[in-house]
């Protein structure tokens, strides 16, 4: 297969050197339409859920079956990602996923579909994506080298965020004129977008001494991994917050629908451009990283982002008026993209080659395994208490609980400064 793609402006790679990479701008466009299929999908899946079940629970219910495996499975993932070739693990994910989203497309256009198709498509795709999400985020050193990594992780959150303003805004338009099936069906077209973009992609930088590795036991190798995390507080801190934000403030595919039902009163439309207000303070967060990420100091933005997270989800939970719920979603968005994008650079940065397979699966297991924990606390909140309590009472805890670890951080610091 022949394709060329344009000369990228000096401007652009000046501000943004991950676009230098060939590769990396493949994977780019190759992702931002197979992203916002999946948004689009992601907002039919859980109006159609809701509309089918009317509870909040089950659809809380919906998240936590789709998250069970990477919970379950991620340290496995990340000991064999390692030894198999990403782009291979990529192309096989994401075709499997396609097939996925064509099922669920029949299914609702013969309009046959039960809660329980759903809720079974959602744990074949959990285990897909406990592979995919870890192998992903490995494959970005491999894309544009060390150099370039923040900048092809902030990009990536770029791509990532504007499928999140463009999928629900389009989905929920397709929902409310055309019906739920054919936000399916986009999404199973759009993943062929991003199989051809990967396997055009030649030429990786895998240096051969990362590629040597001694075979041990899955155990072994897992032990060996979490050890070295644990001993290393710039890796084992941020994963800690990774872990109390994304399980009880990123709950936001439940808290959202109710929210906008039971709060604001609006349906599918109203509902998918609340998610697009996510997704544009997302790619403002997003773009600050990426252009000012060598003056950005990321410790100070992982210790203080949870915080801004959780006033922004209070001021929502607080609203009672559409656009000014809106404009409080965009300042989550921008809170929450900065806080993790700094993570994740942080993690891979901070790690030593051999490891950074087992580091990112603990990552993906945090940010995404905690969820059917996050998404069954956010349903059962709202479904006894209503919308505005998912938003309150979930910042709540977050607040409550990154204040202890600080205390207990600081307490641990001062009591070994007092031994030496």
């Amino acid at each position: 297969m022949s394709f060329r793609l344009r000369a990228i402006p000096y401007t652009v790679k000046k501000y943004f050197p991950a676009f230098r990479h060939k590769n990396y701008r493949l994977f780019w466009y190759g992702q931002g339409i197979s992203l916002s299929g999946t948004w689009m999908q992601t907002t039919a899946q859980a109006w159609l859920v809701y509309e089918l079940t009317k509870s909040p629970f089950l659809l809380g219910l919906v998240g936590a079956l789709q998250f069970t495996p990477v919970m379950l499975f991620s340290l496995v993932a990340g000991v064999y990602l390692d030894r198999f070739p990403k782009k291979k693990i990529i192309m096989v994910t994401q075709t499997v996923s396609m097939v996925l989203a064509l099922l669920m497309t029949i299914l609702v256009f013969t309009e046959v579909v039960q809660f329980w198709h759903i809720a079974v498509i959602v744990v074949i795709l959990g285990f897909v994506n406990t592979l995919d999400m870890p192998t992903r985020q490995s494959f970005m050193i491999e894309l544009v080298g060390k150099t370039h990594l923040t900048s092809a992780i902030a990009l990536n959150s770029v791509t990532f965020n504007l499928a999140r303003i463009v999928g629900p805004a389009v989905g929920g338009i397709l929902i409310a004129n055309f019906g739920i099936a054919f936000c399916f069906l986009f999404n199973a077209v759009s993943f062929m977008a991003v199989i051809v973009s990967v396997y055009m992609i030649k030429n990786l930088k895998i240096r051969t001494d990362e590629n040597i590795v001694v075979r041990k036991t899955v155990l072994k190798e897992i032990k060996e991994g979490l050890s070295y995390i644990r001993s290393k507080a710039i890796l084992f801190r941020p994963l800690l917050f990774v872990a109390i934000v994304s399980t009880f403030a990123i709950n936001f595919n439940v808290i959202i629908p109710v929210f906008a039902k039971t709060v604001l009163k609006t349906e599918a439309q109203g509902f998918g451009f609340l998610l697009s207000a996510l997704g544009l303070g997302s790619v403002i967060g997003a773009l600050s990283v990426a252009i000012y990420s060598h003056k950005l100091n990321q410790k100070f933005l992982i210790a203080v982002m949870p915080f801004s997270i959780s006033i922004a989800m209070i001021l929502i939970g607080s609203s009672s008026h559409f656009y000014i719920a809106s404009s409080f979603l965009i300042l989550l968005g921008i809170s929450n993209i900065m806080f993790f994008t700094s993570v994740n650079s942080t993690l891979q940065l901070n790690s030593e080659p051999q490891f950074r397979g087992r580091v990112m699966s603990v990552y993906t297991m945090v940010f995404g395994g905690v969820t059917p924990i996050g998404n069954l606390f956010a349903g059962s909140v709202s479904g006894a208490w209503g919308g505005r309590a998912g938003f309150i009472v979930s910042a709540g805890v977050v607040i409550v609980l990154i204040g202890l670890c600080w205390i207990f951080m600081r307490s641990k610091k001062q009591t070994a400064l007092c031994t030496d």
